[in-house]
């Protein structure tokens, strides 16, 4: 590396303003999770004002929640091109112009394409930027930050329960859509908190173009050597190779395909895609299977309120947890082991005989989920590193929402053929329980291979005769350029004088 190290990025402060960051990071997620599940409440009225079918308007939420995680590679493109700051300010702009154009929507069909594409979308440029730039201005303390700005999620759904309620109650929904369309624009402000953690922007960008053409002369020099050969390859064909892997060095600069040959990406890809596909459902159709065995509506919406308390209150300190010197070093375990709980729930939850062991259950479902969500992102952090992530949660989301958007109809439709929710529950559980039990064994053989390419390196760096015979072959190739390419002499002056420029002499 350079020797001159002026005009680099600061590392992450792990503190400071990166709390204000957190509360930002609060509000964007809470919104993003929440918001989808909120405006349930108001689709009776909606469906009898366009004398719709119940399922033809639950498609408002799913189309949502598809589009949310769906946009993650654009959000992820946008946040690399112009960072988390803009991005967050405009998704709150396009989510206030979604619920306000709803408001004014004729036919079911509209709402589809004001609600769920442009609400959608807006959501999507909150939520990854905000998971993005906690990892920009934290290291030591991120998992702790992530479970507190996970939290925002059963916050907001909380808050946002009871005041749709009361909006609804008082202005009908299209008074509401108008009114929550105003509350998103708060998006707007939560991403004016994320400050951009490189001051000197400009004399990193300096810096990295004088590297690059010291890496370039570099790179001439050797291609010179090569050409002085007699079977040299014509300039002109080379010259289009580097046009081809210059058009894809600028595809991978926005989205890092390259992840898909990523051992540990790959096993939390494959796990987090099976694992949706019971995550969701259950909190869906758990207030209507208790109304389905005899409890009052009023309770079984209070199963909800308990879950969201309780979630609450786990992802954060979820987060200290993970944080700790004992699980930190091996995350990946801790949230198999999330995952497989979460599963487990599910699976006993049939048993619950009455509202006792539904409330039970949902205390234990709530803790399980806020495991799982305070750990969903973190975990991918620590696998591909904070450089990588951007990409890393974009291809994710992309990959999820297919089975998000899949896992509740396939729940419902096994209600439908055996007339009972225990299958429902049982279908959930057994694929969660598999997921974790997958992610548990795929990590331990990371971690195995991990470490025996660690100690192979290690080993190799401590041979002497590599180490000799690369000294060599380095030496001869220096002789070699010395004797056979005089008519190198101007390139390797200039080089020198860009290193001499870099290096501030």
């Amino acid at each position: 590396p350079p020797p001159a190290k002026a005009g680099r990025a600061p590392g992450p402060p792990d503190g400071g303003w990166g709390w204000v960051v957190v509360f930002g990071a609060f509000i964007s997620i809470g919104f993003a999770y929440a918001f989808p599940k909120g405006i349930a409440i108001f689709f009776k009225e909606i469906q009898d004002f366009f004398g719709t079918s119940y399922s033809e308007i639950a498609w408002v939420s799913s189309i949502t929640l598809a589009t949310t995680y769906g946009a993650g590679p654009i959000s992820s493109i946008l946040v690399n091109r112009y960072g988390s700051r803009p991005v967050v300010i405009f998704g709150g702009l396009l989510c206030g112009i979604g619920m306000v154009s709803a408001a004014f929507c004729t036919s079911i069909l509209q709402l589809y394409i004001c609600v769920g594409f442009i609400t959608g979308f807006g959501l999507a440029l909150n939520l990854q930027p905000s998971v993005i730039i906690i990892g920009k201005y934290f290291l030591k303390r991120r998992p702790i930050a992530n479970g507190l700005a996970m939290a925002g999620s059963p916050v907001m759904l909380c808050t946002l329960a009871p005041l749709n309620q009361f909006l609804f109650d008082n202005f009908g929904w299209r008074g509401s859509f108008l009114i929550l369309g105003a509350i998103l624009l708060n998006c707007c402000v939560a991403g004016a908190l994320f400050r951009p953690i490189g001051a000197a922007t400009a004399s990193v960008k300096t810096q990295a173009t004088e590297e690059g053409k010291d890496a370039l002369k570099e790179e001439v020099t050797k291609d010179a050597v090569e050409m002085s050969s007699p079977v040299s390859v014509p300039t002109e064909a080379k010259t289009e190779e580097e046009g081809g892997k210059d058009c894809c060095e600028k595809i991978n600069q926005y989205l890092d395909f390259s992840l898909f040959k990523h051992r540990g990406f790959l096993i939390y890809l494959i796990g987090n895609v099976l694992m949706f596909l019971g995550f969701f459902a259950p909190i869906v159709f758990l207030a209507p299977y208790a109304k389905h065995i005899g409890i009052d509506e009023y309770s079984a919406a209070f199963l909800l309120s308990i879950l969201a308390i309780v979630d609450m209150i786990a992802r954060p300190t979820t987060g200290i947890i993970a944080n700790s010197k004992w699980v930190r070093p091996r995350i990946q375990y801790f949230f198999s082991f999330a995952i497989a709980f979460n599963g487990a729930c599910h699976l006993l939850c049939p048993l619950a005989s009455g509202y006792t062991g539904l409330v039970v259950y949902s205390v234990f479902f709530g803790l399980a989920f806020g495991m799982v969500c305070a750990m969903l992102f973190e975990t991918l952090m620590d696998l591909v590193g904070a450089a990588r992530f951007t990409s890393a949660v974009g291809l994710v989301t992309i990959a999820e929402c297919c089975t998000i958007l899949l896992g509740p109809p396939i729940g419902g439709t096994l209600i439908d053929t055996f007339g009972d929710y225990k299958y429902m529950f049982i279908k959930c559980g057994a694929v969660m329980v598999l997921a974790g039990t997958f992610l548990f064994i795929m990590n331990y053989y990371n971690y195995r291979m991990l470490a025996k390419e660690e100690k192979e390196r290690k080993a190799k760096e401590e041979d002497p005769k590599s180490v000799r015979t690369e000294n060599e072959g380095r030496n001869n190739w220096n002789k070699e350029t010395v004797r056979d390419e005089p008519e190198l002499e101007p390139l390797r002056e200039e080089r020198e004088g860009l290193k001499k420029e870099a290096n501030g002499t």
